[in-house]
């Protein structure tokens, strides 16, 4: 005799689901709320970046603006010492571009008063510099050499060049110091952005970890209450009657939440594989940046930094990568099983020799793929969805060939006899077998037994036994370790619900 639930227990159950649905929310607040950080860090990263590249710019243009500053005035010497007509091309070509690059120059630095006031001199002097030029070159041409090189060694070319050649190096200093400030800050973005990448991490996991525990902790229920319908009567039929309502109603709570649970979470599941890969083109742009930073002054390479963009981030980024493909993997999994669980069941006759010989044809090359034989003995036939035992024995029958026993060929026998009012369906197998504490565990939702050396999500079996359920059956096991196994389906002869 079974008791009702009390009219308190439903409540409880409902006030439980809120609070479970209420921290799920929060939880993907969180995963949202790290997600935005990452795209600050990201833009701060990129930022950076263009800020370094601007730097080193500067300092490409100051050191190009300094050699054309001695190219004019090794020209003007050689031209005073020897007259050669060559020195006077060498000049021109500086003296044209050199106002060009100080023009430059200028537009890269307006952003930095004390920088904007050095190039205003070295406009000056290139004037004073350039006028002093023309006015030796033209005494020469007229003859008047020995005038043009009276205070030769202290002219104000000469001068002019000397000042353009400190304010280079004052220029250069102050962008070595700006470009040391930038490589700080993007040090610090980076270490924002694996703090990032482990909060994601993390919160992907913990996530997960709260999904399977709330359908772990459901399933384990069903299960409960399966062991409590065979102890109770040895009539099944009368016991599964019992507790049709209680299952149904535990059956929907786990689609709704299922549903609930795999709908939220693949939002922002794409947006971290989305944002993931924008934080790898990110690193990959720094990566660039800090080798021709490298290049050009090796004296500024720093191990830290290195360390952080060649191993640290993609070691970060592949972890986030492998996380959020097995969550995809999970809420694919979840959806399949909803969607099974909200179908609705059709009662037909079935030959179920006939269609115990259709999957064996389907799973043919797998089997003789694995060394593993399917035999199918007699079996009475059923009125039932035929959807469902197709399903149910197929898991059965394809879990029986992939747990084969290394070294000794598999064999796998369906056969099925009449119990009562009820029918009984075995599949038996001589494969690895399951060790007896694993009996009852390898039904619940992503568990597993044994050596995990075959793919799969630990879903299979928990969906046998969901199904077994709906059909007013039950499904167990008894194995040896090493021997084999045998899964017995037991079902009612007819089918009457349609829900």
């Amino acid at each position: 005799m079974t008791s009702e639930p009390t009219d308190t227990a439903r409540p409880a159950t409902g006030l439980r689901m809120h609070i479970l649905v209420g921290l799920l929310a929060l939880g993907l607040l969180a995963l949202a709320s790290a997600v935005g950080v990452a795209i600050w860090a990201q833009q701060r990263a990129a930022q950076n970046g263009a800020r370094v590249e601007h730097t080193l710019a500067v300092q490409e243009l100051i050191q190009r603006v300094a050699t054309y500053s001695e190219r004019v005035e090794t020209a003007r010497r050689g031209y005073l010492l020897s007259a050669e007509p060559r020195f006077l091309a060498v000049f021109d070509r500086s003296a044209t571009v050199l106002p060009a690059a100080l023009a430059r120059l200028e537009t890269l630095t307006r952003d930095n008063p004390a920088q904007r006031r050095r190039v205003a001199a070295l406009r000056q002097l290139d004037d004073v510099r350039t006028a002093d030029l023309v006015r030796t070159v033209a005494l020469v041409r007229s003859g008047q050499r020995a005038v043009a090189m009276t205070g030769f060694a202290s002219d104000p070319a000469t001068d002019a060049t000397f000042r353009t050649r400190a304010i280079a190096a004052e220029m250069l200093a102050e962008e070595r110091r700006l470009l040391a400030a930038r490589n700080a800050e993007q040090q610090r973005s980076l270490w924002v952005l694996n703090a990032v990448f482990a909060l994601v991490a993390v919160l992907l996991l913990a996530v997960v970890a709260g999904v399977a525990m709330i359908l772990l902790r459901y399933t384990r229920a069903l299960s409960a209450t399966g062991r409590q319908l065979a102890r109770l009567n040895s009539d099944l039929e009368g016991v599964v009657s019992e507790r049709t309502a209680e299952l149904q109603r535990a059956n929907a709570e786990i689609q709704r939440f299922a549903y609930i649970v795999s709908h939220d979470l693949r939002s922002p599941l794409v947006n971290v594989m989305g944002f993931t890969a924008e934080l790898d083109a990110a690193r990959k742009t720094i990566a660039d940046h800090l080798a021709k930073e490298f290049e050009r002054d090796p004296d500024s390479r720093s191990p830290e930094v290195m360390l952080a963009v060649e191993e640290d981030l993609p070691e970060a980024i592949g972890f986030i990568r492998t996380s959020t493909q097995k969550m995809d993997r999970l809420i694919n999994a979840i959806l399949r099983l909803s969607r099974e669980g909200r179908r609705r069941l059709t009662p037909e006759p079935l030959a179920m020799r006939a269609l115990v010989g259709d999957i064996a044809a389907t799973l043919h090359q797998r089997a003789a793929d694995a060394g593993a034989t399917i035999e199918v003995g007699d079996m009475p036939d059923i009125v039932s969805d035929r959807v469902a035992i197709e399903q149910i024995l197929s898991n059965l029958v394809e879990n029986a060939i992939k747990y084969g026993k290394p070294g000794r060929p598999t064999i796998v026998r369906v056969e099925g006899r009449r119990i009562g009012t009820r029918i009984a369906y075995d599949v038996i197998d001589n494969g690895r077998g399951i060790e007896p504490r694993d009996h009852e565990r390898i039904f619940e939702l992503f568990r597993r037994s044994g050596a995990q050396d075959r793919p799969g999500e630990g879903i299979g079996l928990a969906h046998v036994r969901a199904l077994a359920y709906r059909l007013g059956g039950l499904i167990e096991v008894t194995s040896t370790l090493d021997e084999g196994s045998t899964f017995r389906l037991s079902l009612p002869h007819t089918l009457t619900q349609t829900e």
